[in-house]
């Protein structure tokens, strides 16, 4: 009997040991899950604070690179300039014509800003629109510094209505460039293109490289859909003897050569 009884105790104690047991790792079950809780709780919070107060939205990134200008009539155009290193102070002593990216901003702010372009024909002034559009300025003016439009002919001249160059590269003519594009620069306050305007041409939108374009008139241009970016203020007879070179096709009756285009700063 005294056996039976100890076998019994001995049985009880072991499964109160068991209850035990199981409670306990039931409990330290409890605090680990209430622990990872709190702590996703810790780190999604974190991660909140970060996205509101951090700077590594791509959208933020993009604002950054770009530079924000403000037209005559006031609307705020943002142009995205390139990482292509600004020309030297002189000219190449052979002209550049391959890039292998858009140019950063090299133009200076406060500096007027004009192109001497000389031709077989003569020479004319292009007065440089780097307060309506600064980003093609910029572009042109870095081209010109490379000397890349020097030695190139106008390949497409149409009387009445442009005159056309600026793709020294291209086999055939109007189809090269610079190796690369930048962005169109339309703001609203351009207005319509007159005789003499000095406008980028382009393949569609956001194609614009190297080639141009001097307006003649009379036909109207849609727009603007091509980036305004000069206007002739003299010269103009020299552009009218160039006109008197083309046909309606566009192919020029004679060769019409740019000798060189110099920057100016006023």
């Amino acid at each position: 009997m005294g056996t039976e009884k100890r076998q019994r105790q001995k049985e009880g104690r072991q499964s109160r040991l068991a209850e035990v047991e199981t409670t306990t790792r039931r409990d330290q079950r409890r605090r680990r899950l209430v622990l990872s809780v709190v702590l996703a709780v810790v780190v999604l919070a974190v991660l909140v604070l970060i996205s509101q107060t951090g700077t590594d939205d791509p959208a933020d990134q993009a604002a950054s690179s770009n530079t924000a200008t403000t037209t005559a009539a006031g609307e705020a155009v943002a142009f995205g300039y390139g990482t292509g290193e600004c020309p030297p102070a002189e000219k190449p002593a052979e002209p550049v014509r391959a890039f292998d990216a858009a140019p950063q901003r090299c133009i200076v702010d406060g500096v007027d800003y004009a192109a001497t372009v000389t031709t077989s024909e003569g020479s004319f002034t292009v007065d440089l629109l780097e307060d309506v559009a600064p980003g093609t300025v910029n572009n042109f003016v870095v081209l010109a510094r490379y000397g890349y439009y020097d030695g190139d002919d106008f390949h497409r001249i149409i009387p009445g209505f442009v005159v056309q160059g600026g793709d020294p590269v291209g086999q055939p003519q109007g189809t090269g460039g610079p190796g690369y594009e930048i962005p169109d620069e339309l703001p609203a306050s351009v207005g319509e293109y007159v005789e003499g305007s000095v406008a980028m041409a382009n393949s569609g939108p956001d194609t614009n490289g190297s080639q141009f374009y001097i307006y003649l008139g009379p036909n109207q241009l849609p727009g603007p859909n091509y980036s305004l970016f000069g206007q002739i203020t003299e010269g103009i007879d020299v552009v009218k003897a160039i006109e008197a070179k083309g046909t309606s096709s566009g192919t020029p009756s004679e060769q019409v050569t740019i000798e060189s285009v110099e920057i100016v700063e006023r």
